[in-house]
């Protein structure tokens, strides 16, 4: 592996900073499945809609997810495998740990 230069190494941080939170990991794992609106993400993780969209648009900055309008909704789906492989190897991980 190559070594990183220093945007890349601020952008790597940046995301796993944005992954620290867990209402932002509650929201990407909720979203694993495909494309949810806004209003059904608030209310199957029982929080507000205003909550809801600032941590989607710091997700959708960080490309971590994308955004999809259709008519006057938009909806919400992790961006690309890459996002959904790493959420489901480390969530492996820890059920790993956890049974050893």
């Amino acid at each position: 592996m190559p070594a990183l230069d220093t945007r890349q190494l601020s952008a790597l941080a940046e995301t796993f900073r944005l992954l620290g939170d867990p209402t932002r990991l509650r929201i990407l794992m909720f979203c694993l499945d495909g494309p949810r609106p806004v209003k059904e993400i608030a209310d199957g993780l029982e929080l507000s809609q205003t909550l809801v969209s600032h941590h989607l648009r710091l997700l959708r900055g960080a490309r971590l997810v994308r955004g999809d309008r259709a008519s006057r909704q938009v909806f919400y789906e992790v961006a690309d495998h890459h996002v959904s492989h790493v959420l489901i190897d480390m969530l492996h991980h820890i059920n790993e740990d956890a049974e050893a």
